[in-house]
């Protein structure tokens, strides 16, 4: 009997021993959950970051944009035309045509300067080029390409001036008379063209620099004229401007001490000293 109390005793010794170590247990479990649940938010704060993260080129858009406007606006030396159309369509043409067009005139000037040995021709193709590079400073201001880039003398991009150039040289090689003549046509031309490309710009330093040109070419049409009459005693005649026109030129003073006519100014023709100045 009493191994069989004693046998009872340890029993519930021992379901009290377990009873204790499960509440322990429940105890420990109930003690670490909290720290389970808090950790479940952090680990879900996760998708708000990455929520964040794919927001953020938003939020940085502004800048983005902000960037560009001052990359536009910044330039009043170097304005894209094709992203923020500074300049028209005709804009754009006429000073893409007009840099090949005084490369023209220096081009031929050149090559007749080494055919004849004139002065006149050397000197005007220097005043040529500065025409080039008033419009070539145009096309850099306004983001353009220019298209006499890489060009050699008598090379050129349009096939008009191509065609232009090859015809002048011939007849100018044909006699000093005629090489004088094709300078004079040669500047009448770039007189209509360039009034022409005036009437269609509004851009204060776009017409500046045509003005300058067409006073060069004036000069130039003057110095051509009174140097042929000097030298040949021919007497030129318009071949693109209307006599009234060439006739108001021929008597209009130089700009800038041309010198395409002789002490008295005007227009007394034949007085010239064969020589090009002002711009």
């Amino acid at each position: 009997m009493k191994t069989n109390l004693h046998r009872k005793i340890i029993g519930f010794a021992v379901a009290g021993l377990m009873l204790l170590t499960l509440a322990a247990c429940s105890g420990t479990a109930d003690a670490t959950m909290p720290s389970v649940v808090e950790a479940e938010p952090a680990t879900e704060a996760a998708p708000a970051t990455e929520a964040a993260v794919e927001e953020s080129p938003a939020l940085t858009a502004p800048a983005e944009t902000s960037s560009s406007t001052e990359t536009d606006a910044a330039p009043a030396t170097a304005p894209s035309v094709s992203a923020t159309g500074v300049l028209s369509e005709e804009e754009v043409a006429g000073l893409l045509y007009m840099r090949e067009e005084e490369k023209l005139a220096r081009d031929v000037y050149l090559t007749l300067y080494e055919q004849w040995n004139q002065p006149i021709f050397q000197n005007i193709a220097s005043s040529e080029q500065r025409h080039m590079d008033m419009v070539l400073a145009l096309l850099e201001t306004y983001g353009l390409d220019d298209p006499a880039a890489g060009k050699g003398i008598g090379e050129f991009t349009d096939p008009n001036l191509q065609a232009l150039y090859d015809q002048l040289v011939a007849q100018g090689r044909q006699s000093l008379a005629d090489a004088l003549k094709v300078g004079a046509a040669i500047e009448e031309i770039d007189i209509l063209d360039l009034r022409e490309r005036l009437a269609q710009t509004d851009k204060v330093d776009i017409q500046t620099v045509y003005q300058n040109l067409m006073s060069g070419s004036e000069n130039h049409l003057r110095a051509f004229v009174s140097t042929l009459e000097r030298q040949t005693g021919e007497v030129y005649e318009p071949q693109y401007l209307s006599p009234e026109d060439y006739e108001a030129i021929l008597q209009a003073a130089p700009d800038h001490g041309g010198q395409g006519h002789g002490p008295g100014g005007g227009g007394g023709r034949g007085q010239g000293r064969g020589r090009a100045a002002g711009p």
